[in-house]
């Protein structure tokens, strides 16, 4: 292994050159020794030392030739010519092959050992080029793909020609093959690599002639690289997490739902797992949930000042509705919990209905619905007022009998919190009205709507300015004037991003107060074009607003911006072209507490 690799002799060889001091590289190790690494990686992550002193040290000291991998085009000849296990096992990448000689980029070109290893097995003269220690890493990954030294060992242990098409193991021997040690092993590769890169999503999808697996990072989706010889294990693979998920592994031509507790550094991990049939065999998807980890609070959300304290006088009310809406994906649970994190105290009763429970809350009752046995949202509803509660949370409300019973608990004294799919605020008011609920009920129970997205944020360790993207930022309905002094970023990506240029999400809001105005607009049945006017006249940011106003601020980019609002633009310059044309007539508005 690497950490093996880039040790003590690593760090010796750098004191002796003078990169580093004895101090440093005890403290340097102490750190290895506590988090594990690589040594040159730790030094500069730590700031002990540059990386371009460590490797002009090493480069000049050892007469050898420096390389980034990332610029380097490396046939797939050159790749198969080594070993994957001695891939694996030395951390070193084949580059190319010059007059025989095959150059191999190291973090550690003074492990002798390695390279003459290396150049027994392949009976040819090896090259060590120097490289970054986290580049070999990214570069292994994305050529050699996920658990390639799991899939090598087992392809060699089943002794199969890779040039069949036939994919291993028949149907009686599929079960047998799941429990397979190295089948074991990637499906918990697979696993840990999601959680390292921070997926909320692992998506495994078989082809007529490929196996994908997706990783869902910051809200997009992501190929993992993986070994060409995985197709032929992937019933075996999909047989394995069923396993796990207590499901029925016979069963292939109906969907069927399991869950995978994990403990991973101390942490618990929950996984739902998913499963469809496909004319290929099963897809499966699996979300994974921190169930032990801690939950956001109100103020780590993202809210600007003057939208949090609207947010506070809204949830801090004894009785009424308020919505959060948007797609799938958005936050609207993390929002709904840190709400009710913040108003958990032990004089106030607080019931959830939720499908699935997400994350379990010390001192709140928390119920899941069961479909498949007739505990919907609307049969728990019913029961739900004899249990006494103040504050209630309603997962998602999804038709007219849920939506119904939820006004109505609001009305005799509750306060009721609920999601509801609209892109935007507005847009709730018609939607519930749309599911058969009176107007007059819509009006009378609703204290407040809010919609959000969650755009990507900049990573810090590659954040870097770079030109006004004007196009994209015409396409946002801005001109050079608007954005006259503002100076945009960008991250390159790095190790600390996985090279993606962010790192993390956060909210943008859209927030609307249910004044007079907006409930007389509720009884006659206004569109949410119209409602959305008379909230943007009474002081509303859209999402899009909300947005650049984070574009300003460097935390996210206009790319970012485009595409989580691009569907609102349109109808906000109809609206604000309107809003112009009257601009004279200012709709007042007050937050009534």
């Amino acid at each position: 292994m690497a950490e093996a690799i880039l040790g003590k002799s690593y760090g010796d060889l750098l004191t002796s050159i003078g990169v580093i001091n004895e101090d440093q590289l005890n403290r340097a190790m102490a750190i290895q020794s506590n988090k594990g690494g690589d040594l040159d990686a730790i030094l500069v992550d730590n700031e002990i030392a540059e990386l371009e002193s460590i490797q002009q040290g090493l480069s000049k000291h050892l007469g050898i030739e420096r390389i980034n991998i990332g610029d380097a085009t490396i046939t797939k000849e050159v790749l198969d010519s080594v070993p994957v296990r001695l891939v694996h096992r030395y951390q070193l990448v084949p580059v190319e092959r010059e007059n025989g000689c095959l150059k191999v980029a190291t973090a550690d070109p003074s492990n002798y050992a390695a390279l003459d290893d290396l150049q027994f097995v392949l009976k040819s003269e090896v090259e060590p080029l120097l490289a970054y220690s986290g580049d070999i890493r990214k570069a292994i990954k994305q050529y050699y793909g996920i658990g390639s030294d799991t899939v090598d060992s087992l392809v060699e242990e089943e002794g199969v020609d890779l040039e069949s098409d036939t994919l291993a193991g028949g149907d009686g021997d599929i079960e047998e093959l799941s429990e397979d040690a190295s089948i074991i092993r990637f499906v918990n590769q697979v696993m840990s690599e999601a959680i390292n890169d921070r997926a909320t999503d692992i998506h495994i999808e078989p082809f007529e002639d490929m196996l994908r697996i997706r990783y869902r990072i910051d809200g997009l989706l992501y190929e993992a690289s993986l070994p060409p010889a995985i197709r032929r294990y992937q019933a075996a693979i999909i047989s394995r997490i069923k396993i796990m998920a207590d499901m029925n592994i016979a069963e292939k031509r109906l969907p069927q739902d399991g869950r995978i507790t994990i403990r991973r550094g101390g942490t618990e991990y929950d996984l739902r797992v998913s499963t469809v049939p496909t004319p290929y065999g099963e897809s499966i998807v699996t979300r994974i949930l921190n169930s032990s980890g801690e939950l956001y609070n109100l103020e780590k959300l993202g809210m600007d000042p003057a939208s949090y304290e609207v947010w506070e006088k809204m949830i801090h009310r004894s009785h009424g509705i308020i919505l959060v809406t948007g797609p799938t994906g958005s936050g609207k649970t993390t929002t709904l919990y840190a709400s009710l994190a913040e108003l958990n105290r032990t004089d106030v009763k607080i019931i959830t209905i939720e499908e699935p429970i997400e994350y379990q809350m010390d001192g709140i009752t928390q119920i899941q619905v069961q479909p498949k046995i007739g505990l919907t949202f609307a049969t728990v509803l019913r029961s739900l007022l004899r249990q006494d509660p103040d504050i209630m949370l309603v997962g998602e409300t999804r038709d007219q009998e849920t939506a119904e019973i939820t006004i109505r608990t609001a009305l005799t004294g509750h306060l009721v919190f609920s999601t509801l799919h609209t892109n935007d605020a507005a847009g709730a008011i018609p939607r519930l009205i749309d599911m058969g609920v009176e107007p007059f009920l819509v009006a009378s129970s609703l204290i407040g709507i809010i919609a959000q997205r969650l755009v990507r944020v900049i990573c810090p360790h590659c954040k870097a300015p770079v030109e006004a993207p004007k196009e994209m930022l015409l396409a946002l309905g801005y001109m050079p004037k608007d954005y006259e002094g503002v100076t945009f970023y960008k991250g390159k990506g790095c190790e600390e991003c996985k090279y993606l240029g962010y790192s993390g999400r956060t909210g943008i809001y859209e927030m609307v107060p249910v004044t007079q105005e907006i409930r007389d607009l509720a009884i006659k049945r206004s569109s949410g074009a119209d409602i959305k006017k008379v909230a943007m006249q009474q002081g509303m940011l859209t999402l899009r607003q909300y947005g650049w106003a984070r574009v300003r601020d460097g935390l996210t980019t206009v790319e970012e911006l485009l595409r989580v609002t691009q569907e609102d633009v349109h109808l906000e310059k109809s609206i604000s072209e309107e809003m112009a044309k009257d601009k004279d007539h200012v709709i007042e508005g007050e937050f009534e507490l």
